[in-house]
């Protein structure tokens, strides 16, 4: 059996009059597909709940998982924030900015990219932060002097710190990468590609009209409020791939420990933790109705081929697209993966063993054990 070198999962997830993943004019995202119009959901959105999930299975409930933090105020509220005296900091904040957003990130927070920090990072620079106060013992021009030699050392030191450090940007990063414009030498490939989720189908949308009233102005009939918002179902196709060796890079030394944790929380977060907003009235929570999973060492391939022309709305129409497409795939490359299935219709899927959710977790969690 060949070394697994991607685990690939597929799902198959139905939600019911949701508004999952909005654009900048509150609609439903979208995406044509096969010259239909397909309700979407970004990996970007898909990514974010996931890793921020209160979940029995959450991935910072995995022991040695160190927390990560994404903003532009990381200096202000994790590194400076309540530090004294107030006039001292104020003389390093800027060196500090600087190093840590490039350009002119100290000048003011739009100016700033967005940057992800792990918590040991973010420790560093506090205990660094510390250090330059105490030393200037008050003396504020004392400080922002040495603070501007602490900037001009900034990379050098700080890259120091990271290579000694068994997860720099915390399991977020490890996980799903991170990009520092100022310091390309801490960025981070992901080993884990999210595909954006679309519907199986044609687009199923309709405009909700609804009001509210007033409940103190009893005097007065009709609603006080009158909006609309958009409302859309479907049976969304989602698709993942974990490169198993760029997992364990970014890893490191934890790797022993945290990789097949890792894959067993993420199986469940995919399966289980749904995207969406207007939590009050859509309740948006769905499981997926299919899971497969996929260990091989060819180079992974999506089954969104399989709805390119859409099937009907329902889980058989689109089990039985899926499946016919993956059939196909296999007489024309063999490229042999290990498989296995969860099936609320308990579809056969050739060379799948079929499973629960747990077991299809703690299957994944197997492979990391199984690189040489």
């Amino acid at each position: 059996m060949p070394e697994p070198r991607f685990l690939q999962i597929h799902t198959l997830t139905s939600y019911t009059a949701t508004l999952l993943n909005r654009d900048d004019s509150g609609l439903a995202k979208r995406l044509t597909y096969g010259g239909a119009l397909r309700t979407r959901v970004s990996s970007q959105c898909l990514k974010r709940h996931w890793r921020m999930a209160e979940d029995p299975h959450a991935l910072h409930t995995i022991n040695g998982a160190d927390k990560a933090f994404r903003s532009r105020e990381l200096v202000t509220r994790k590194v400076l924030g309540g530090l004294e005296p107030s006039e001292v900091v104020q003389a390093i904040e800027p060196a500090f900015q600087e190093a840590v957003y490039g350009g002119k990130g100290f000048k003011e927070k739009r100016s700033r990219q967005t940057l992800l920090f792990g918590e040991r990072e973010l420790a560093w620079l506090r205990d660094e932060a510390k250090r330059l106060v105490a030393e200037s013992a008050g003396d504020t021009k004392a400080a922002a002097k040495a603070t501007e030699q602490w900037g001009k050392d900034f990379k050098k030191n700080i890259a120091a710190m990271r290579e000694a450090t068994a997860l720099p940007g915390g399991l977020t990063a490890a996980l799903f990468g991170r990009m520092v414009t100022s310091d390309t030498s801490a960025n981070i490939t992901a080993p884990v590609h999210v595909a954006h989720a679309f519907t199986v189908h044609g687009e199923e949308s309709e405009s909700d009209y609804f009001t509210a009233v007033d409940d103190l102005s009893a005097d007065e009939p009709g609603a006080d409020t009158i909006q609309e918002t958009e409302l859309t179902s479907g049976l969304f196709y989602g698709y993942v791939v974990v490169d198993l060796p760029g997992l364990i890079d970014n890893l490191g030394s934890a790797a022993p420990d945290l990789a097949g944790p890792v894959l067993h929380n993420l199986v469940h977060l995919i399966a289980e933790v749904s995207p969406g907003a207007k939590l009050g009235s859509t309740a948006p929570y769905g499981r997926a109705g299919l899971m497969l999973l996929e260990a091989g060492d060819r180079q992974p391939r999506s089954l969104a081929e399989a709805f390119r022309v859409p099937c009907d709305p329902d889980m058989a129409s689109a089990a039985e697209a899926l499946t016919g497409h993956l059939a196909a795939l296999d007489r024309a490359y063999a490229t042999g993966e290990e498989r296995r299935v969860l099936s609320l219709r308990n579809e056969a899927l050739d060379g799948a063993a079929p499973g629960t959710l747990k077991e299809l977790a703690d299957w994944a969690a197997t492979l990391p054990a199984r690189l040489s």
